[in-house]
C-alpha cells in the first residue's frame, strides 16, 4: 500500500479524527485543572501595613492567608515607630494569591552609626561640607586663639571627639576653631 492511498483512506480520517477529538478533551481537562488548582478570579487584597508593629503585621496577615518576609531594615525614619514597617511589597490595597509574600522594610531602632571623619586642621570652609555630606550636623562653633585657621578640636555632647569615632547619624558636632591670631 502507497503512502499516498494510506493517507486518502477512511481508517487515516478516522485516527485522525480521534486524535483531534483526544487533544480538545485533554486540553480542556487541563484548562479546567489549572483552573481550580490556581484559584482562578480568587484575590486577597493586601492590607495596608505602614507604621505597624511586627507583631500586629503577624497577626493581620495571617488573617489574609498571606505571608510575610522582612526584606531589610532601612535607613531610620524618625516619623515611625520602631521596628515597624515603613515600606511593603506589594503595595496596599493591590490584589494578590493567597499564601503570597509579603516583603517588608522595616524601621531600625535608631540610626546607624557613622565614622566621624578627620577634620582637623582644615578650615570651617572644608570641614563644614564634609561633615554635612555625612549627615552629622554642625552644633556650636567656637573660636581661639591659634596660629592657624583650622579645626583645633571637636567635641560631642560636652565629650571630646577623635576621628573615627563612631556616632549616630544628625549628631550634632561642635567644632574649636583657630582665628588665626596669636
Amino acid at each position: 500500500m502507497s503512502l499516498i492511498k494510506f493517507l486518502t483512506s477512511k481508517v487515516f480520517f478516522k485516527h485522525l479524527a480521534l486524535a483531534v477529538v483526544a487533544i480538545v478533551v485533554l486540553c480542556y481537562l487541563i484548562l479546567k485543572w489549572l483552573n481550580i488548582s490556581t484559584n482562578h478570579n480568587e484575590f486577597v487584597v493586601v492590607p495596608d501595613l505602614k507604621g505597624k508593629s511586627l507583631e500586629n503585621v503577624e497577626i493581620e496577615l495571617n488573617d489574609h492567608d498571606l505571608a510575610m518576609e522582612i526584606q531589610d531594615s532601612a535607613n531610620y525614619n524618625p516619623n515611625y515607630p520602631k521596628y515597624s514597617v515603613i515600606e511593603q511589597n506589594p503595595k496596599a490595597g493591590s490584589k494578590v494569591k493567597e499564601n503570597r509574600k509579603i516583603y517588608l522594610i522595616l524601621n531600625p531602632s535608631g540610626y546607624r552609626k557613622v565614622a566621624v571623619p578627620n577634620v582637623l586642621k582644615r578650615t570651617i570652609r572644608q570641614a563644614k561640607p564634609q561633615l554635612e555630606a555625612l549627615e552629622f550636623q554642625i552644633g556650636e562653633i567656637t573660636y581661639k586663639d591659634a596660629i592657624g585657621e583650622g579645626v583645633i578640636s571637636m567635641s560631642h555632647k560636652g565629650k571630646p571627639l577623635e576621628p573615627g569615632t563612631l556616632l549616630p547619624l544628625t549628631s550634632k558636632i561642635d567644632l574649636v576653631i583657630g582665628n588665626g591670631k596669636l
